[in-house]
């Protein structure tokens, strides 16, 4: 391990304890989903963007079908809870950068964080078209062997300039530095989850293909001051989940998900 890994290794252990330390503290005899006592303020963060785009189905690309499903959602959200603000990190075709999109839900102290991605399957995968379902990621850490998610999304940090200075040295390219970043990881873990399961819920209601809640080293999540959840609606590489990821219906059904999940958590956390 070099020596500045070594420094960035224990400065984010003790990170990590002091974080532990105070949240234990600040949330000791109150239930473990009172961080936030109501939900004001939601960012929406459609995936990739601009120059950030290369992953693509048979005849769309994820960027466009994030964008269209994150603007539909936030106009759903002003509809049913006119008490709850949206922003939204992009809503055209420009390229934001990962820390950017956490920075501005930290800076407008947003209580929920939503990005909005396809899956893919890599072009050499065998059977890649049959490869169908959601999933949920929640900032944490996995095995390297089942970080696939988090090396495809984290690889928009490349094109980043002076990016290992804005990720504190990260390389998305390096093994080890998943184990550094993920103590890196925010204090709102069980929130994340709880969020993130009520959505796999909606989706399986609807009779989507679940493949779970999964703790994934997310730069776009690691830093976040709210409960941060990024969701995998699809697999663009599938033709027939491309097709319903395109669709009206299949938007307003993944929307009307969203929705379901957002609603319950904040019934659950305001009640």
């Amino acid at each position: 391990m070099k020596i500045t890994t070594f420094k960035r290794f224990i400065s984010c252990i003790i990170l990590s304890i002091t974080l532990t330390f105070f949240s234990k503290n600040l949330f000791a005899g109150k239930d473990n989903f009172s961080a936030a006592s109501k939900v004001k303020v939601i960012v929406i963060d459609a995936g990739h963007g601009g120059e950030d785009g290369a992953t693509r189905g048979l005849f769309s690309k994820e960027k466009d079908v994030a964008l269209q499903v994150a603007l539909k959602l936030g106009k759903a959200i002003e509809a049913r809870l006119p008490d709850v603000k949206v922003i939204y990190t992009r809503k055209t075709d420009v390229f934001v950068k990962l820390y950017d999109r956490i920075g501005i839900a930290n800076r407008e102290k947003a209580d929920i964080f939503i990005s909005i991605h396809c899956n893919s399957m890599p072009y050499n995968y065998k059977n890649r078209a049959a490869v169908r379902g959601t999933e949920t990621l929640v900032s944490g850490f996995g095995r390297i062997d089942e970080q696939d998610a988090a090396l495809r999304e984290n690889a928009s940090i490349l094109l980043e300039k002076d990016y290992k200075n804005n990720y504190e040295g990260f390389d998305p390219r390096d093994p080890e530095s998943y184990i550094i970043f993920s103590l890196m990881k925010n204090t709102f873990r069980e929130q994340s989850i709880k969020l993130a399961s009520l959505l796999q819920d909606e989706y399986k209601k609807s009779g989507r293909i679940s493949r779970g809640v999964k703790e994934q080293s997310l730069a776009v999540l690691a830093k976040a001051g709210m409960p941060a959840i990024l969701t995998e609606i699809g697999f663009i590489s599938s033709p027939e989940e491309e097709k319903y990821i395109n669709s009206d219906e299949g938007q307003d059904e993944i929307v009307s998900n969203i929705l379901n999940a957002i609603i319950t958590y904040k019934k659950q956390i305001e009640s």
